[in-house]
């Protein structure tokens, strides 16, 4: 089945998450209560919620998106390619602007979005972020009704699972046994947060974000038995 899907049908991302807010100290009272909460079982007894805060960005109720990467395939010919681009500002508009390139050129039944993980992090918390934002879900991302089948959603992870509900592989573990070239030879997404906040080197997170889009697609390129890209092959525009 894997080999019969169309290559230029799938809309490949990443995303990039941070705290809402640089510090605990910015968050309300009632929020820095409910953190605390939600946190408690994570923390345990070895981190006070002030501590605890600079992993926020992985909750979409306390985080948020700084940066979605996207990659299509197309092919001329003989030429095959990978473009990436990205969203990313603020976050209202970075959504609004990813919703209309899925409903303008990746709308249609056939069309799939696909991440490492993405069914457990990416795609919900998309979705969770436009409704905190009273943005309407675009077709793809809305999976209220539909059956497991029905689920426009590619998973590189679930795919590398094989059934095996038990089994995690990180992307960089994934690239690295499969000789993908790592897209983690700068930062990771534990140091997100500082490049966004002390840094403020936006530019950078933008590169990361890119590389795991294109490592995504390289996977699943492997899983197909089929020539990795080559760096002429892919285009950030």
């Amino acid at each position: 089945m894997l080999h019969k899907l169309n290559l230029e049908h799938i809309l490949f991302l990443d995303i990039e998450t941070v705290p809402e807010h640089e510090n605990f100290d910015a968050l309300g009272e009632e929020m820095q209560y409910l953190w605390a909460d939600k946190t408690k079982y994570q923390r345990k007894e070895d981190f006070s919620p002030e501590e605890f805060y600079d992993r926020a960005g992985i909750w979409a109720e306390f985080g948020k998106i700084v940066c979605i990467s996207v990659g299509y395939f197309t092919t001329k010919g003989e030429t095959r390619s990978f473009r990436t681009t990205s969203f990313y500002g603020e976050e209202k508009q970075l959504l609004i602007d990813f919703k209309n390139l899925i409903e303008t050129h990746f709308s249609k039944a056939h069309h799939l979005l696909c991440a490492h993980n993405g069914k457990e992090f990416d795609f919900p918390y998309i979705a969770r972020r436009m409704i905190i934002h009273s943005i309407a879900l675009p077709y793809k991302l809305n999976l209220f009704g539909k059956k497991p089948w029905e689920v426009p959603h590619l998973d590189t992870l679930d795919l590398w699972k094989f059934g095996d509900y038990k089994h995690y592989t990180s992307l960089k573990l994934l690239t690295h046994i499969l000789k993908i070239p790592s897209p983690k030879d700068d930062i990771d997404g534990s140091m997100v947060r500082d490049v966004y906040y002390k840094e403020n080197d936006i530019d950078r997170i933008i590169i990361y974000c890119e590389k795991d889009t294109v490592a995504v697609a390289q996977i699943l390129l492997r899983l197909r038995q089929e020539e990795l890209l080559s760096e002429d092959e892919v285009i950030s525009v």
